[in-house]
């Protein structure tokens, strides 16, 4: 799977944690390689140093991922999980983002994750929402939130 140039801001901790995880499938054979690889290692990698393992993040500065599929119920808010800088700048190419973002659904939102009208992200879809900047995060989320509320001054 092809990746973006660079470091990307792996945190020492997550490149022990990565070594750990693949150390110990290398030790259990090529079934747990299987298991750490892919979607579930690049969360090690690029996410887990903010949003930690359960996804719970850090109040006040990093969001929850519990629920965060609700975001998928609005046009503006799919665009918003691939468009938040932590996704569109992860050193990961659009369909390694894809299924990352996927994996993160089914692991931190599984109801939505498994409602029949969810519709997994592929990679032409984050490549065009990459393509367009998202200036401030944390104005477009507490807007989308209002509109998810119901609030008509979340409309732009």
């Amino acid at each position: 799977m092809a990746r973006r140039a660079g470091g990307g801001g792996r945190t020492p901790a997550a490149w022990a944690v990565a070594a750990a995880l693949l150390l110990a499938a290398a030790a259990a054979g090529p079934a747990a390689a299987e298991a750490i690889s892919g979607p579930r290692l690049d969360y090690v990698l690029h996410c887990m140093g903010c949003h930690l393992e359960d996804g719970g993040g850090a109040p006040e500065s990093v969001p929850t991922l519990e629920g965060f599929g609700r975001f998928l119920q609005i046009p503006d808010g799919r665009a918003y999980l691939v468009r938040v800088p932590g996704s569109a700048h992860a050193p990961l190419d659009d369909a390694a983002l894809a299924a990352l973002l996927n994996w993160m659904l089914v692991r931190f939102d599984p109801t939505r994750a498994r409602a029949p009208e969810f519709r997994p992200y592929e990679a032409a879809e984050v490549t065009r929402y990459r393509a367009v900047p998202l200036a401030d995060a944390d104005a477009e989320r507490r807007r989308l939130l209002r509109v998810l509320d119901g609030d008509p001054s979340g409309d732009r």
